[in-house]
This record gives structure tokens, sequence and C-alpha cells, in this order.
């Protein structure tokens, strides 16, 4: 690590995004999502779902526009320097690290529960801090090995998906799905969109690598349409799956929801049912990895153009890796574990990414207007009505959280808030030169 650089290596192809891009969210199917129950019911979570769904086919296909037009490590942030400046720049990076930040440790404590689930003998904490060193590891040995890694665990993960699906579904009965199906209403429905999104949330992190893709800027439109369709089709599959089973309230508060399916199914001792447990830990871990990328290529990014201190925008000379954001990463997620449980952290992945969300489409349609000649190797499709779609469910998303869940995102804006007045009061947004 001698000489260190800030350029990062250009090895990814349409196969590694698409491995990337479910890889970040898959884990959701495993866990998660079933939370919504708990305050929807499960038809009441599926409408949930399906709203969010058209929220993310609007804002994938609409976002791809600005991934293209700017492939910059920094996703979100560097799409709203060029369209808001230093200030909106901020939020949107802020709120991109709170949802990567935040989803990281609730796939960690999933991880701690179902290897417990195996061996009780192994306590969810301990398993959760040891993989955050062990991916952190994986990490720094290079973009390219990274990548490898997250796609094989990937295809493995939507393998036992499938498998998941054929066993359990011929099992389906319809008055176990339909068991207080809807009882909290429509009220209900909005409570449980943080819990759908979680299906989707860290998605746009494909975004996070834009500045290793090879191949030209079409290879991120594919990776993100590719990720987007297979995503929608096995979260919908799966949640019928497992809520045909049994009664949603067994299986609502778990974070193992599929292993209790199985053993609901198969019997909790049969072997078969240890056997998918086993191999349910290639989902979480593909996503656990996966994020783990994109937070560190976010704070880098943050520490490049100034946000940060430099020290977090370093890259090894030999693995090309910023190694410094991934131990910060690493540190915060650590700190996460101890002080907030796993619905918590669901929550508060998810309102930072709906804030992201909201800038980013508001970031599209002022670029469109001011900046008519950038370069836009991909276009949004039914512009302008697929951002505005996206817009206007992701402000819905919000006001829904803010109201089910204020506590949360009262922290969240309070730190938001805190922290954009040191940045403004010091004056530090003025000597903020973002790279080309």
């Amino acid at each position: 690590m001698a000489q260190e650089n800030t350029t990062l290596k250009k090895a990814l192809t349409p196969l590694h995004l698409w491995g990337i891009g479910v890889g970040l969210v898959i884990s959701g199917e495993y866990f998660g999502w079933n939370y919504g129950w708990s305050v929807a019911g499960t038809v009441g979570l599926l409408i949930a779902t399906i709203i969010i769904t058209v929220l993310y086919f609007t804002f994938i296909f609409s976002f791809t526009e600005l991934t293209t037009s700017i492939p910059k490590a920094g996703g979100p942030f560097s799409y709203a320097m060029k369209a808001f400046g230093p200030i909106g720049a901020f939020i949107a990076g802020y709120a991109t690290l709170i949802e990567f930040l935040f989803a990281t440790p609730a796939i960690a404590l999933a991880l701690g529960n179902y290897v417990h689930f195996l061996h009780p003998q192994l306590p969810v904490m301990t398993v959760a801090v040891v993989s955050y060193f062990l991916f952190t590891g994986i990490n720094l040995l290079g973009i390219k090995e990274a990548a490898c890694f997250s796609l094989i665990m990937t295809i493995l993960a939507i393998l036992e998906l499938l498998i998941f699906m054929g066993i359990t579904l011929p099992h389906f009965e319809s008055k176990n799905f339909m068991t207080d199906a809807m009882s909290f209403g429509w009220k209900g429905v909005f409570a449980a969109l943080p819990f759908a999104i979680w299906l989707y949330v860290c998605l746009e992190g494909i975004a996070m690598v834009a500045e290793e893709v090879k191949g030209g800027k079409r290879t991120i439109a594919r990776g993100y349409s590719s990720a987007m369709i297979t995503l929608a089709v096995l979260a919908i599959g799966v949640m019928f799956a497992v809520g045909g089973t049994a009664p949603w309230h067994q299986l609502d508060h778990l974070d193992y929801p599929l292993p209790e399916s199985i053993g609901i199914v198969l019997g909790r001792n049969n072997q078969w049912t240890k056997i998918f447990a086993g191999i349910g830990l290639f989902g979480l871990i593909a996503s656990f990895h996966g994020i783990i990328i994109g937070y560190s290529r976010q704070i880098f990014a943050l520490a490049r153009d100034g946000y940060l201190p430099k020290i977090f925008g370093k890259v090894s000379s030999k693995r090309q890796v910023p190694y410094w954001a991934l131990l910060l990463g690493g540190l915060i997620g650590l700190f996460s574990l101890k002080y907030l449980k796993t619905d918590q952290l669901v929550i508060m992945a998810t309102v930072g990414a709906v804030v992201m969300y909201i800038v980013s489409m508001l970031g599209l349609f002022k670029l469109r207007k001011v900046a008519p000649e950038m370069e836009r190797p991909y276009k949004a499709p039914f512009y302008p009505i697929f951002p505005a779609i996206a817009l206007i469910l992701s402000i819905i998303a919000l006001v829904a959280m803010m109201v089910s869940y204020g506590k949360i995102c009262v922290i969240f804006f309070i730190g938001l808030g805190i922290l954009l007045l040191i940045f403004y009061l010091t004056g530090k947004y003025k000597n903020i030169h973002p790279m080309d």
C-alpha cells in the first residue's frame, strides 16, 4: 500500500453487475419483509409490495439514466452534485450512507440467527461480528475477486429460493394465507411499506461500482434491468410460498422465516430442513458482501470530493480498493449491532433509501431542464411519467414511515440537520471541488 491513488480498477461485466445487483438485495427475500405481516397481515403486505414494486420499476429505469450519464462511484451523491451542488450532494450522500450502513448490520443479525438455528450453541452476536471481519477481508482482495464471489453466492441463493418455492408451494393453503389477511386495514398497508421496500432496498448500489465497469455504459443499463426483473419475480413467489405454510402469526417475528416454513412442511428435525437452512446462508452472504462493496464506494466518493477526511478516499496501489472506507464502514456496522434491533435497522435503512430516491428523481428532472445537452446513453422510458411515479410513491412512502415510525425518522432527520448545519456553518461547502 506504499503508493496510493484515487483511481478504481475497471473489471466488471454485465454478468458481474447482475450478480452484484441481485446479490445486494436477495437477502430481502430471506428475512425482514415478514415483519410487515405484524402491522399489515398477508394481503396488506402484498398490496404494499405491489405498490413498492411499481415504485422500483419506475425508479430503476429512471435512475439508470443518471447512472449511465454520470458513472461515478458516488452514485446518488454524484448526481445530486451535478443537479443541486454541494448541499444537495450532502443530503443524497448522507441518505445513501444511512441506507447501506444500517442495512448491513440487519443482514449480519440475520446471518447470526440462521447459524444459531443450525447450531444453537453459537451465539447470534458472535456470528454477526465474525461476519463483518470475514467479508470486509474478502473485499480487501480487490473488486474483481469480490464481484466473482458475489456472483457465485447470488447464483446459489437464487437456486435455493427456487428449490424452496418448489418444496413449499405444493403445500400452499389459502386458509393460512388469508388468516387475518388485512385486519389492520389501509393503515397497515402504509405501515408495511418499509418492509416491502426491504425486498428491493440497495439495488441502486450498482451505481456505486459504475467507475469499475468495462465495456461501456450500456452494461450498466443491462445490469439494472435484469436484476430488477429477477428480484420482482422472486419477491412475490417467496411471499406466497411462506404465507401459505402457516398463519402469519407464527412467522412475522423471525429472522429465519424460510427455514421455519420448510420445518413446518417437512418437520423441524428433518435433515432436509437443516440442509436448506445451511445453504440459506448463501442469500444472506451475497447481500452482506455486496452492500459492503456499496458503502465502501460511497464513503470513498464522499472523501474524494471533500465531504469526509481524505484518508477515506485513498485506494491501495496493488488491489485498487478503498481500504480505509471499508474499515470505517465495518466499524460503524459493529457499533450498530450493539444498539439496534433488526426491525429498527430495516426501517432506518429504508428511510435513507426513500430520501435518496426523492433527491435522485428531483435531480433527474432538474438536469433534463438545465443540462439538455448532457450525454445520455440511456434515457428514462416514458419520461416524465416514470420518474414522476417514482417520485410520488417515494414521497408517499416517506410520509407513511414518518407517521408509523416517527421516532426512527426523527433520529434520521436530526442527524441530517446537525451534520448539514456543521457543513454549512464551517463554510466547507465552499471548498468542495468534485472530480470530473
